[in-house]
């Protein structure tokens, strides 16, 4: 079990020490849970009023909140940065293989492995592939030919790698996720389809997470690119060619059509579907359930659909969505007739 004292805490965090620098915690707890051992947060101030029973060892609030604390106090700028950040120094989470390579995993003899490399049960390492040091490739994994993981990179059970893929350094991927398979390209020649074949591939940036269940296609001719400090939630699909940029989050079961660039800082909502052959600006928001069906040429936060109601007003509303072109229509009229008046 790892413990840490407020003193260490500090360090990790950059935050200010108030009360016994040697007081020891050795979990994480939400304020309302917390027990002496653990340390705790107050991100939300309307929250404040339950600092005075919280029974933490430690509480990580701003300054203003530091006051009505009973405990031990850390000052932080932040306090749910300085919760992942401490989260992080006491994570518990196994390692997905560890102890050197399984005696069932099948790794090709020309694979290049870095220093301190464990590969789980059951995986396969192809012909040409390199690991760089520190990888960790967890039970009844795929790496293809040819390609290539950074170091400290983490794949979880059962992810697959296809050929001449490309990850950075410091990435995790969870289980069940796809990277490199084939992009969604036929041609139809009188109703056959002809398959067109993938000769692209996935470059995969620095410090990128991929949630399980995740798909990430191969490009048609050019690569489909996820650039560095990426974060992407489970069972999304993103298909060929597609490019996102630094920095952007994607909520889970997104979907995002082929050939479309998605800039930096971007924060694409649950559920979106994102249509192909487009480019979304830098800085854009996209809440949950958005259908982009166009460019988005200017930051800011973008919504579609409609809200959750009742059924009986949801009907209403359904109804009178199919007669908005009839309504139109009237209106048109309705305006033609007042400037006529107008002019006489």
């Amino acid at each position: 079990m790892t413990t840490l004292t407020l003193a260490e805490l500090a360090t990790i965090t950059g935050g200010e020490v108030h009360g016994d620098s040697s007081a020891v915690v050795s979990a994480v707890a939400p304020m309302n849970r917390a027990q002496q051992g653990d340390v705790t947060f107050l991100s939300n101030p309307k929250y404040s009023k339950h600092l005075a029973e919280c029974q933490a060892t430690v509480i990580m609030v701003k300054a203003e909140q530091q006051a009505l604390c009973p405990s031990n106090v850390l000052v932080v700028a932040d306090p749910y940065v300085a919760f992942a950040k401490v989260a992080q120094a006491l994570d518990t989470t196994p390692a997905p293989a560890k102890g050197g390579i399984a005696p069932s995993a099948v790794v090709a003899e020309d694979a290049k492995l870095g220093n301190n490399v464990s590969i789980g049960a059951n995986a396969v390492i192809e012909s040409g592939a390199e690991l760089g040091d520190n990888v960790v490739i967890g039970p009844g994994c795929f790496i293809g030919q040819n390609a290539k993981l950074g170091n400290n990179t983490k794949l979880w059970a059962n992810v697959s790698i296809y050929h001449d893929v490309v990850i950075g350094t410091d990435c995790l991927v969870q289980s069940g996720t796809v990277i490199g398979s084939d992009g969604f390209g036929y041609a139809n020649e009188r109703g056959e389809w002809i398959k067109i074949p993938q000769l692209g591939s996935v470059r995969i940036g620095h410090r990128v997470e991929i949630g399980a269940c995740t798909t990430i296609d191969r490009g048609a001719l050019d690569d489909t690119v996820i650039e560095d400090n990426v974060i992407l939630d489970n069972q999304l699909q993103i298909a060929h060619n597609v490019h996102i940029g630094y920095g952007t989050a994607m909520a889970g079961g997104t979907i995002v059509a082929g050939s479309t660039t998605i800039g930096k800082y971007c924060i694409i909502g649950g559920a979106s579907v994102i249509n192909g052959h487009i480019t979304i600006a830098d800085g854009v928001t996209i809440t949950g359930m958005g259908m982009v069906m166009r460019s988005i040429d200017e930051k800011g936060m973008y919504s579609s659909g409609i809200p959750l109601q009742p059924n009986k007003e949801w009907r209403k509303t359904a109804t009178r969505v199919h007669r908005i072109d009839e309504m139109n229509k009237r209106l048109k009229a309705v305006e033609k007739l007042l400037e006529q008046k107008a002019e006489s």
